[in-house]
């Protein structure tokens, strides 16, 4: 029987690849339909014998608990929302009662955007995540990582952008300290007015075009949050953003590991 992270992960998995084809995951009025889902899961995943016999059928409601909450977590995600697509399109009973689900406008850019990363909800899954950076980036990074995602489940979404910010700051130190061998130095220098930018500066000075701009897209909206949680007056940030800064946070991640020996060269 798949996790809800095994679910979740195909859901988003499968509702991408079949982007535009309502009639392979959608059904009556419903953008997505679960039961479709869970078939297919059958099909795919767990290679039922006779994929158009009553073996898929008999695997749909073992795998419905799970398959629900996995569409529940897009529901606070903001990318799905229970209902038909629009008034007057037909809903069913079975629809109704937990099977029917439609995108949002949100929902809609979020599938589109081929680069969004798939955020485990159960907290080992997460941990284990992190851990695969934990060496190279530092205990700084592992420590605000886990704070973030710890917000993130607690529904602290401010503070998450806040430590999304805070982490992603952390990565920015690894790669300075690994690139001038002098810690205190580089530390001084992180601490004086404009310091971040400097530091930033002199991390990407002399880089091709193409890995700074990267390297300046994948921290811009990460500083802006942090930046903007710092401040007094009341924000807007919701569970979207915080989500998203998340994706961000782990594909930063990633391209500093990837190119980490030319960014410390």
């Amino acid at each position: 029987m798949p996790s809800v992270d095994d679910a979740l992960q195909f859901l988003t998995g499968f509702l991408r690849d079949n982007q535009g084809r309502g009639n392979v995951v959608g059904h009556y009025g419903y953008d997505v339909y679960m039961t479709q889902i869970c078939r297919a899961y059958a099909r795919e995943v767990l290679r039922v014998a006779n994929h158009d016999g009553p073996e898929v059928e008999q695997a749909v409601p073992g795998l419905s608990a799970v398959f629900y909450e996995a569409a529940w977590e897009l529901c606070r995600r903001g990318i799905l929302r229970p209902g038909v697509k629009r008034h007057r399109e037909q809903s069913t009973d079975d629809g109704a009662a937990g099977n029917g689900y439609s995108f949002t406008s949100r929902g809609r850019q979020w599938l589109a955007d081929a680069e969004s990363v798939f955020i485990p909800v159960e907290p080992a899954r997460v941990a284990q995540l992190l851990s695969r950076f934990r060496e190279r980036l530092g205990e700084g990074f592992f420590q605000r990582a886990q704070e973030a995602v710890k917000c993130h489940s607690s529904t602290a979404y401010l503070a998450c952008c806040a430590m999304c910010g805070a982490a992603a700051e952390s990565i920015l130190l690894a790669l300075a300290v690994a690139k001038s061998g002098d810690e205190a130095q580089v530390l001084a220098t992180y601490r004086t007015a404009s310091g971040r930018q400097r530091i930033t500066q002199n991390l990407l000075h002399g880089q091709p075009a193409r890995l700074s701009n990267s390297f300046t897209e994948l921290t811009a909206l990460l500083n802006y949050w942090r930046d903007d949680a710092a401040h007094g007056t009341a924000s807007e940030i919701s569970e979207f953003e915080a989500y998203e800064a998340l994706a961000r946070l782990l594909r930063f991640a990633h391209f500093a590991t990837d190119h980490w020996d030319q960014l410390t060269a």
